[in-house]
């Protein structure tokens, strides 16, 4: 990458100024000043003139189409070929799955893609420009090398692999491609996240001081299957030789915009963890929290747990002058009293946000206005089916018909969301802290 534009820092003033249709209500300014304008004489009214016939405004033309395929066809396998089913351009030719029932499942979602059990003979195949990997995580490695041994452009589900040494040796299969190839870190991809940065890299929250998120979702993880073997199969994500925890699997994508949001790595991690509802034959806690420390001393606190859902999902960066929240595709500004006054506020949407009021954040805007909507009344996208997961699958796809454009997240992106995962997992599970040497963030 890095498409974060994090070299786009500019002054409060100058980029929510200069940014029309970036976020907010935009055009509000230019409505006042219309109001006040002095109102020219009427004109006697010209004659009617025939009504012309309206011409169909020309459409943009269908974006190259992208032969794909999907390997492992579980849940985030579905998803993905829901997505891709959505896309321009994106056409399914093949899917693989090891298990038949989920292939014969996939099968109906795509009957004109081939359904294949053996993934090296679905690499086999010539049309296939496109591999999306959304294997159980320790079988990714395998699948990707053999993937990009193949020449094909190569996605694979975040997190890259369960171990560093594995995440390692895709990263830099995946560097040294002469293909695209992208890590599905997904709110790199987001319209909302990218928003929010940019806000960030404006400086309008002042002086970074902290930071915050949470996965609270009561699922036991544990799926039921016809025989033991399946069982076992199916429920990796319960056994840490197989899997980093809640941490590798859901916190690695929150982790990840900690490291982008404050444009850093973290210098340590102290981890807490319990098995508190869940008496399984599992050996992961279904309850962890983290501590990331960056340098300067900004701390990132991070709570996930199976055993119950308050309050979702969010993340929460705040400063000296204001804080942002995101959550559920929107976000929210909260601006200190003593913060300076940047101008736009008086124009901007608020809204009641627990407590407190918050000024709307929103990607878009000056399009969502075009549309007839209102900025920040409601989600970003108002089609539930363009998500996270939709937009870096079209990003991937982009990439591949533009060479200029690069992955949301590349290699040495989705590698140091590993090491930052896999290192929280490891303070969890041991209950201390673990300082990050600097050397392991590095791809060599």
């Amino acid at each position: 990458m890095d498409k974060t534009k994090d070299a786009e820092v500019v002054s409060r003033r100058g980029f929510l100024s200069g940014s029309a249709g970036a976020l907010l209500t935009v055009g509000a300014t230019e409505a006042l000043a219309q109001a006040n304008k002095p109102k020219a004489p009427a004109k006697p009214a010209a004659p009617a003139k025939p009504k012309a016939t309206a011409e169909a405004k020309p459409k943009d033309p269908p974006p190259p189409t992208v032969n794909c395929a999907v390997i492992g066809l579980g849940l985030q396998g579905r998803a993905i070929m829901a997505a891709l089913g959505r896309l321009p351009g994106a056409n399914l030719v093949a899917i693989c799955d090891t298990y038949q029932p989920f292939l014969n499942r996939s099968k109906s979602a795509a009957p004109k893609a081939e359904p294949l059990t053996d993934y090296r003979a679905l690499l086999d195949r010539k049309d296939v420009q496109a591999v999306f990997i959304a294997t159980p995580t320790h079988q990714h490695k395998d699948v990707t090398l053999a993937a990009i041994q193949a020449g094909k452009h190569v996605y694979v589900e975040a997190p890259l692999a369960h171990t560093i040494e594995e995440a390692k040796a895709i990263a830099l299969a995946g560097k040294g491609s002469a293909q695209v190839f992208q890590v599905g870190q997904q709110s790199r991809a987001n319209p909302q996240h990218h928003h929010v940065q940019a806000f960030i890299a404006s400086a309008v929250l002042g002086n970074m001081t902290y930071g915050r998120g949470q996965w609270h979702k009561k699922d036991s993880w544990y799926r039921t299957a016809p025989n033991n073997e399946r069982e076992r199969e199916i429920n990796w994500r319960l056994d840490r030789e197989k899997a980093a925890g809640l941490l590798g699997e859901v916190g690695i994508h929150t982790l990840d915009v900690a490291n982008w949001f404050l444009k850093a790595r973290p210098v340590s991690v102290m981890g807490f963890g319990s098995q508190l509802l869940y008496k399984d034959n599992r050996n992961i806690p279904d309850t962890v929290q983290c501590i990331l420390e960056y340098p300067g001393g900004v701390r990132f606190h991070y709570s996930a747990t199976l055993t119950n859902s308050y309050e979702g999902q969010y993340e929460v960066f705040g400063g000296t002058d204001s804080a942002v929240v995101l959550r559920d595709e929107r976000a929210w500004l909260f601006k200190e009293a003593d913060a300076p006054l940047l101008g736009w506020e008086v124009y901007a949407r608020k809204e009641e946000y627990g407590a407190e009021t918050g000024i709307c954040l929103v990607a878009d805007a000056s399009k969502q206005l075009a549309e007839g909507k209102i900025p920040g009344k409601e989600k970003q996208n108002s089609d539930p089916g363009k998500n996270a997961l939709y937009f870096s699958c079209e990003a991937f796809l982009n990439s591949i018909r533009d060479p200029e454009k690069k992955p949301e997240c590349g290699a040495l992106q989705g590698y140091q969301a590993v090491v930052t995962a896999v290192k929280a997992n490891e303070a969890v599970l041991q209950g201390t802290k673990i300082t990050f040497q600097k050397e392991w963030f590095g791809l060599g």
